[in-house]
Protein backbone atom coordinates (compact mmCIF):
# COMPACT_ATOMS: atom_id res chain seq x y z
CA UNK A 1 0.00 0.00 0.00
CA UNK A 2 0.97 3.18 -0.90
CA UNK A 3 1.53 6.22 1.20
CA UNK A 4 -1.19 7.60 -0.93
CA UNK A 5 -3.57 4.77 -1.36
CA UNK A 6 -5.93 5.69 1.48
CA UNK A 7 -6.75 9.30 0.08
CA UNK A 8 -8.20 7.23 -2.80
CA UNK A 9 -9.43 4.35 -0.76
CA UNK A 10 -13.63 4.70 -0.40
CA UNK A 11 -13.60 4.18 3.57
CA UNK A 12 -11.05 4.30 6.18
CA UNK A 13 -10.41 1.64 8.66
CA UNK A 14 -8.57 1.10 11.37
CA UNK A 15 -6.28 -1.03 9.40
CA UNK A 16 -5.45 2.09 7.01
CA UNK A 17 -4.91 3.89 9.98
CA UNK A 18 -2.41 1.17 11.00
CA UNK A 19 -0.82 1.26 7.15
CA UNK A 20 -0.28 4.96 7.73
CA UNK A 21 1.50 4.48 11.07
CA UNK A 22 4.27 1.92 9.18
CA UNK A 23 4.59 3.98 6.37
CA UNK A 24 5.03 7.16 8.32
CA UNK A 25 1.82 9.14 6.74
CA UNK A 26 0.19 11.24 9.43
CA UNK A 27 -3.56 10.71 10.35
CA UNK A 28 -5.68 13.49 10.14
CA UNK A 29 -8.29 13.62 13.24
CA UNK A 30 -11.20 15.78 14.31
CA UNK A 31 -14.34 16.47 16.25
CA UNK A 32 -17.37 16.66 14.85
CA UNK A 33 -20.79 16.57 16.44
CA UNK A 34 -23.29 17.34 13.98
CA UNK A 35 -24.44 16.54 9.84
CA UNK A 36 -23.84 19.46 8.35
CA UNK A 37 -20.09 19.90 9.81
CA UNK A 38 -19.20 16.26 9.00
CA UNK A 39 -20.40 16.34 5.49
CA UNK A 40 -17.67 19.11 4.98
CA UNK A 41 -14.82 17.72 7.07
CA UNK A 42 -15.25 14.26 5.18
CA UNK A 43 -15.42 15.73 1.56
CA UNK A 44 -12.32 17.85 2.79
CA UNK A 45 -10.82 13.82 3.07
CA UNK A 46 -10.02 13.85 6.94
CA UNK A 47 -9.17 10.85 8.32
CA UNK A 48 -10.91 9.73 11.05
CA UNK A 49 -14.00 12.08 12.62
CA UNK A 50 -14.28 11.88 16.68
CA UNK A 51 -17.76 12.53 18.02
CA UNK A 52 -15.88 14.09 21.23
CA UNK A 53 -17.59 14.33 24.02
CA UNK A 54 -16.43 17.90 23.88
CA UNK A 55 -19.94 18.36 22.63
CA UNK A 56 -21.12 19.02 26.63
CA UNK A 57 -19.24 22.09 26.15
CA UNK A 58 -18.86 23.33 22.40
CA UNK A 59 -22.73 22.26 21.32
CA UNK A 60 -24.19 22.18 24.68
CA UNK A 61 -22.61 24.86 27.20
CA UNK A 62 -21.14 22.36 29.90
CA UNK A 63 -18.34 23.77 31.46
CA UNK A 64 -16.69 20.43 31.90
CA UNK A 65 -17.48 17.25 29.41
CA UNK A 66 -18.86 14.68 32.46
CA UNK A 67 -22.87 16.05 32.21
CA UNK A 68 -23.50 14.72 28.73
CA UNK A 69 -24.97 11.63 28.58
CA UNK A 70 -24.97 8.59 26.02
CA UNK A 71 -28.20 9.37 24.78
CA UNK A 72 -27.20 12.67 23.77
CA UNK A 73 -23.92 11.53 22.39
CA UNK A 74 -25.54 8.76 19.99
CA UNK A 75 -27.65 11.71 19.06
CA UNK A 76 -24.75 13.87 17.77
CA UNK A 77 -23.01 10.27 16.49
CA UNK A 78 -25.60 9.33 13.82
CA UNK A 79 -26.13 12.57 12.64
CA UNK A 80 -22.30 12.57 11.68
CA UNK A 81 -22.39 9.05 9.83
CA UNK A 82 -25.29 9.70 8.38
CA UNK A 83 -22.92 12.72 6.50
CA UNK A 84 -19.93 10.45 6.44
CA UNK A 85 -18.79 8.35 3.00
CA UNK A 86 -15.26 7.86 4.01
CA UNK A 87 -13.65 8.84 7.17
CA UNK A 88 -13.71 6.57 10.22
CA UNK A 89 -16.10 7.60 13.02
CA UNK A 90 -15.30 7.30 16.85
CA UNK A 91 -17.63 8.07 19.65
CA UNK A 92 -16.59 8.81 22.89
CA UNK A 93 -17.69 6.66 26.09
CA UNK A 94 -19.08 9.76 28.33
CA UNK A 95 -18.17 9.72 31.94
CA UNK A 96 -20.64 7.55 33.77
CA UNK A 97 -20.91 5.11 30.76
CA UNK A 98 -17.93 2.65 30.94
CA UNK A 99 -15.79 3.69 34.54
CA UNK A 100 -15.39 0.70 37.24
CA UNK A 101 -18.10 -1.14 35.07
CA UNK A 102 -17.25 -3.67 32.44
CA UNK A 103 -20.35 -4.98 31.86
CA UNK A 104 -21.78 -1.52 31.39
CA UNK A 105 -18.50 -0.15 29.36
CA UNK A 106 -19.77 -3.19 26.94
CA UNK A 107 -23.35 -2.18 27.01
CA UNK A 108 -22.96 1.61 26.50
CA UNK A 109 -20.59 0.64 23.27
CA UNK A 110 -23.39 -1.86 21.70
CA UNK A 111 -26.19 0.68 21.91
CA UNK A 112 -23.36 3.31 20.08
CA UNK A 113 -22.63 0.72 17.40
CA UNK A 114 -26.55 -0.13 17.19
CA UNK A 115 -28.47 3.02 17.06
CA UNK A 116 -25.41 5.23 15.63
CA UNK A 117 -23.78 2.67 13.29
CA UNK A 118 -20.75 4.32 14.60
CA UNK A 119 -17.33 2.72 13.54
CA UNK A 120 -15.76 2.69 17.29
CA UNK A 121 -15.55 3.67 20.52
CA UNK A 122 -12.98 5.79 23.00
CA UNK A 123 -12.76 6.01 26.36
CA UNK A 124 -10.33 7.84 29.24
CA UNK A 125 -7.80 6.02 30.96
CA UNK A 126 -4.93 3.22 31.63
CA UNK A 127 -5.01 0.24 33.76
CA UNK A 128 -8.01 0.43 35.36
CA UNK A 129 -10.10 0.31 32.46
CA UNK A 130 -8.31 -2.43 30.69
CA UNK A 131 -10.83 -4.54 32.03
CA UNK A 132 -13.33 -2.73 30.39
CA UNK A 133 -11.37 -2.18 26.76
CA UNK A 134 -11.48 -6.16 26.74
CA UNK A 135 -14.92 -6.71 27.12
CA UNK A 136 -15.79 -4.03 24.32
CA UNK A 137 -13.41 -6.10 22.10
CA UNK A 138 -15.47 -9.06 22.48
CA UNK A 139 -18.49 -8.06 20.85
CA UNK A 140 -16.18 -6.81 18.06
CA UNK A 141 -16.21 -3.24 18.77
CA UNK A 142 -13.08 -0.91 18.07
CA UNK A 143 -11.65 0.89 20.92
CA UNK A 144 -9.32 3.74 20.97
CA UNK A 145 -7.51 4.76 24.28
CA UNK A 146 -6.89 8.16 25.58
CA UNK A 147 -4.29 9.13 27.82
CA UNK A 148 -2.39 12.09 29.57
CA UNK A 149 -5.05 14.90 30.12
CA UNK A 150 -8.40 13.18 30.99
CA UNK A 151 -11.13 15.55 30.85
CA UNK A 152 -13.37 13.15 32.52
CA UNK A 153 -10.92 13.32 35.39
CA UNK A 154 -11.07 17.20 35.71
CA UNK A 155 -11.70 17.25 39.27
CA UNK A 156 -9.56 14.50 40.35
CA UNK A 157 -6.70 15.88 38.56
CA UNK A 158 -7.98 19.77 39.75
CA UNK A 159 -6.54 21.16 36.85
CA UNK A 160 -6.07 21.17 32.86
CA UNK A 161 -2.21 21.69 33.06
CA UNK A 162 0.53 19.50 30.99
CA UNK A 163 0.11 16.00 32.48
CA UNK A 164 3.21 13.47 33.14
CA UNK A 165 5.80 16.13 33.62
CA UNK A 166 6.97 13.97 36.68
CA UNK A 167 9.09 10.73 36.12
CA UNK A 168 6.56 8.53 38.24
CA UNK A 169 3.70 9.86 36.17
CA UNK A 170 5.72 9.32 33.08
CA UNK A 171 6.19 5.69 33.67
CA UNK A 172 2.60 4.96 34.58
CA UNK A 173 1.76 6.79 31.00
CA UNK A 174 4.29 4.61 29.31
CA UNK A 175 3.32 1.37 30.99
CA UNK A 176 -0.66 2.50 30.23
CA UNK A 177 0.13 2.24 26.54
CA UNK A 178 1.55 -0.78 26.36
CA UNK A 179 -1.18 -2.11 28.75
CA UNK A 180 -3.63 -0.61 26.52
CA UNK A 181 -2.45 -1.84 23.27
CA UNK A 182 -2.06 -4.88 24.49
CA UNK A 183 -5.64 -5.33 25.71
CA UNK A 184 -6.13 -4.66 22.08
CA UNK A 185 -6.91 -0.74 21.25
CA UNK A 186 -6.26 0.30 17.96
CA UNK A 187 -4.78 3.79 18.25
CA UNK A 188 -4.35 5.89 21.55
CA UNK A 189 -4.95 9.61 21.70
CA UNK A 190 -2.35 11.65 24.41
CA UNK A 191 -3.43 14.92 25.68
CA UNK A 192 -1.26 17.55 26.45
CA UNK A 193 2.07 15.91 27.26
CA UNK A 194 5.65 16.89 26.90
CA UNK A 195 6.34 16.39 23.38
CA UNK A 196 9.53 14.14 24.49
CA UNK A 197 7.05 11.69 26.16
CA UNK A 198 5.01 11.45 23.49
CA UNK A 199 7.58 10.67 20.89
CA UNK A 200 8.62 7.71 23.14
CA UNK A 201 5.25 6.62 23.55
CA UNK A 202 4.63 6.63 19.80
CA UNK A 203 8.47 4.59 18.95
CA UNK A 204 7.24 2.06 21.62
CA UNK A 205 3.63 0.77 20.82
CA UNK A 206 2.72 -0.54 17.42
CA UNK A 207 -0.57 1.05 17.43
CA UNK A 208 -1.18 4.37 15.99
CA UNK A 209 -0.42 7.59 18.43
CA UNK A 210 -2.91 10.75 17.89
CA UNK A 211 -1.68 13.28 19.31
CA UNK A 212 -3.53 16.97 21.57
CA UNK A 213 -0.88 19.10 22.48
CA UNK A 214 1.60 16.55 22.19
CA UNK A 215 3.93 17.90 19.71
CA UNK A 216 4.92 16.52 16.11
CA UNK A 217 6.42 13.20 16.90
CA UNK A 218 3.22 11.20 17.24
CA UNK A 219 1.53 9.59 14.30
CA UNK A 220 -1.64 12.12 13.92
CA UNK A 221 -3.06 15.39 15.27
CA UNK A 222 -6.39 16.15 16.65
CA UNK A 223 -7.77 19.30 17.30
CA UNK A 224 -11.76 20.44 18.64
CA UNK A 225 -13.09 21.49 15.29
CA UNK A 226 -14.66 24.73 17.08
CA UNK A 227 -11.74 26.12 18.33
CA UNK A 228 -9.70 24.98 15.32
CA UNK A 229 -12.37 27.14 12.72
CA UNK A 230 -12.41 29.94 15.88
CA UNK A 231 -15.97 29.04 16.16
CA UNK A 232 -15.05 29.56 19.94
CA UNK A 233 -12.88 32.39 21.19
CA UNK A 234 -12.45 31.75 25.01
CA UNK A 235 -10.00 28.98 24.95
CA UNK A 236 -6.56 29.33 23.50
CA UNK A 237 -4.03 26.73 24.78
CA UNK A 238 -0.53 26.76 23.18
CA UNK A 239 -1.34 23.35 21.06
CA UNK A 240 -4.39 25.87 18.96
CA UNK A 241 -3.86 26.56 15.43
CA UNK A 242 -6.61 28.77 14.22
CA UNK A 243 -7.32 28.45 11.00
CA UNK A 244 -10.10 30.39 10.84
CA UNK A 245 -12.01 32.98 12.83
CA UNK A 246 -15.22 32.17 12.10
CA UNK A 247 -17.08 33.77 15.41
CA UNK A 248 -16.21 37.06 14.18
CA UNK A 249 -17.14 35.97 10.57
CA UNK A 250 -20.39 34.67 11.32
CA UNK A 251 -20.85 37.63 13.46
CA UNK A 252 -20.44 40.10 11.13
CA UNK A 253 -22.90 38.58 8.46
CA UNK A 254 -25.45 38.72 10.92
CA UNK A 255 -24.97 42.39 11.76
CA UNK A 256 -25.26 42.78 8.20
CA UNK A 257 -28.50 40.63 7.01
CA UNK A 258 -30.05 42.16 10.46
CA UNK A 259 -29.03 45.72 9.09
CA UNK A 260 -30.28 44.82 5.96
CA UNK A 261 -33.84 43.56 7.40
CA UNK A 262 -34.28 46.62 9.36
CA UNK A 263 -33.67 49.09 6.41
CA UNK A 264 -35.47 46.57 3.99
CA UNK A 265 -32.80 45.84 2.05
CA UNK A 266 -34.05 42.32 2.16
CA UNK A 267 -35.29 41.04 0.62
CA UNK A 268 -35.29 42.84 -3.08
CA UNK A 269 -36.67 42.67 -6.40
CA UNK A 270 -34.44 39.75 -7.30
CA UNK A 271 -35.17 37.92 -3.57
CA UNK A 272 -39.38 37.71 -4.11
CA UNK A 273 -41.29 36.01 -6.06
Amino acid sequence: MSTQTHKEAKKVTTHVLQEMKIRGEKISMLTAYDYSMAKIFDAAKIDVLLVGDSASNVMHGHQTTLPITLDEMISHAASVIKAVDRALVVVDLPFGSYQGNSKAALNSSIRIMKEAEAHAVKLEGGEEVVESVKRILTAGIPVMGHLGLTPQSIYKFGTYEVRAKENAEAAKLINDARLLEQAGCFALVLEKIPAALAKQVAESVKIPIIGIGAGPHVDGQVLVSHDMLGINKDFSPKFLRRYLNLYDEIQKAVEHYVADVKSSDFPNEKEQY
